[in-house]
């Protein structure tokens, strides 16, 4: 069998000496003919490979280069150098894949950076930076279907085409199979979706909640977890198009349940990264320190990386409601010296500074904003007793802003076809929607949080294209 090998993680974490091993990885460096440093993936540290002088040819020796792929067979032995307490003595060194040093990109003497490496993302794995995102991305994954099924929750595969549209935003994706050049049209002018694949309009899902709440209506406790999309042309730090989400849906839930489930999520997954990504987080931990160097003292967080994670987790999360939030914002220097972008007053969308300031300026701490003004949520959303106000939560994380957005439905079904004719969507094409509001209706809740986001929060990366493998941007569809 020809892959018979041990990874550098194993190998380094037993630290077992005077055995033979055989390991494959890519060449990082190779120093005095002699020295070569191998990697993996498994873990961001190399094992040192000694090859003893004689052992290989003149030819051999030129091919070990930056970026080649290697087997290697040896003997485990203590390690004389700094840094790991083993290496390999080689005994057979068999080059899998040539790399050309004048070609390849990834030369350790000229650090790439991080906009450099998104334009050859199909190469930026393999440097330790990249290595580390995602590592924590994959334990992240697992941790989120880890806490659900450990929950009895089921998990769902919603629909990523779909004819709904459930933030009611319009800015989605249209999936069709007619010609962009000859459409059928109606008498109208309007495009004829009935020769369409489908029969009608759809598009690439912007949510799964709706046909969450179908399903939680019968299995009680449901997740989804999958690609959504936003046909927004946002070129931040924070927005993608294409981009995961987690979308938990329970039944018999109200909106304190919800907060509380959401709050116990977040503090969980990140939990389970510090507990099994420890180097890796270490790692990131010095590259953001070493990069806020360059900063001025004002710019630079209070907290490093692990500091920051270890109080989330061990601090209870600020409850505020929304008009808590703007009186806070009102009241804060930034708004009296007139330095907000934005305006502040009780009726906004807030913005991403008006939440940042409030973790990371007033509260220091994440935070969970409750009795948004109806007008700026959407239809699904419970009505408050006050008829102003309705039942959703958002939680505000430090760096990025919003992390999660939630709340409880709406289960009358006459507030429900109220609010519907309102905001003006089709009751007519929802009428199975409404049908979970007509057949043993139940209080429920749920919330959404994007992936993305908790990576980047978790990871310290200051740009969400640098913690999805290929994002997906304005203008941007590489690889």
């Amino acid at each position: 069998m020809f892959n018979k090998r041990t990874k550098i993680k194993e190998l380094l974490s037993a630290e077992i000496t005077g055995q033979e091993a055989i390991v494959m990885g890519w060449v990082r460096t190779f120093r005095n003919n002699q020295f070569i440093a191998l990697n993996d993936g498994s873990c961001n540290q190399n094992l040192q490979v000694v090859a003893s002088l004689g052992l290989l040819d003149d030819e051999t020796l030129k091919r070990i280069t930056t970026g080649a792929s290697l087997k290697v067979i040896g003997e485990l032995v203590p390690s004389l150098g700094k840094g790991q307490s083993v290496e390999l003595k080689a005994t057979s060194i068999e080059i899998l894949g040539d790399c050309d040093p004048e070609k390849y990109p990834l030369q350790l003497k000229n650090r790439p950076s991080l906009e450099y490496l998104r334009e050859i993302a199909h190469l930026r794995f393999r440097t330790n930076t990249f290595g580390a995102v995602f590592r924590i991305r994959h334990s992240l994954a697992y941790a989120v279907h880890k806490f659900f099924n450990d929950k009895g929750f089921v998990y769902l595969h919603t629909p990523i085409i779909t004819s709904s549209d459930a933030e009611g935003a319009g800015e989605m994706f249209r999936v069709t199979t007619l010609p962009f050049d000859n459409a059928p049209r109606n008498e109208d002018g309007n495009i004829n979706f009935k020769e369409d694949f489908f029969g009608k309009s759809t598009n690439l899902t912007v949510s799964g909640q709706l046909e969450g709440e179908l399903a939680a209506m019968a299995l009680s406790d449901i997740y989804t977890f999958g690609p959504t999309f936003r046909a927004e042309n946002s070129n931040t730090t924070r927005h993608l198009a294409e981009f995961w989400m987690i979308e938990p849906e329970m039944a018999f839930y109200d909106i304190e349940d919800n907060m509380n489930l959401a709050e116990e999520f977040i503090k969980y997954i990140i939990q389970y990264a510090m507990d099994n990504n420890r180097d890796d987080l270490e790692f990131l931990a010095q590259r953001l320190l070493d990069e806020e160097k360059q900063l001025p003292q004002d710019k630079r967080s209070e907290l490093g990386l692990i500091e920051k994670l270890e109080f989330v987790v061990s601090n209870a999360f600020e409850r505020i409601t929304y008009t808590e939030a703007i009186n806070i914002l009102l009241e804060s220097p930034t708004y009296k010296k007139k330095k907000f972008k934005y305006e502040v007053q009780w009726g906004i969308d807030l913005q991403s500074e008006h939440e940042r300031y409030l973790v990371e300026k007033h509260f220091k701490k994440p935070v969970i904003v409750t009795g948004y003004p109806a007008a700026i949520k959407a239809f699904y959303m419970r009505m408050n007793e006050d008829g102003n106000t309705v039942a959703a939560m958002d939680i505000l994380a430090p760096g990025i802003g919003e992390i999660v957005g939630g709340s409880q439905r709406e289960e009358r079904l006459d507030k429900l076809i109220e609010r519907m004719n309102k905001m003006h969507v089709p009751v007519d094409e929802m009428q199975w929607y409404l049908d979970t509001r007509r057949f043993g209706s139940v209080p429920h809740a749920g919330f959404g949080l994007g992936f993305e986001r908790m990576v980047q929060f978790v990871t310290g990366m200051t740009n969400i294209r640098d913690v999805i493998p290929f994002a997906r941007t304005p203008k941007n569809c590489e690889f």
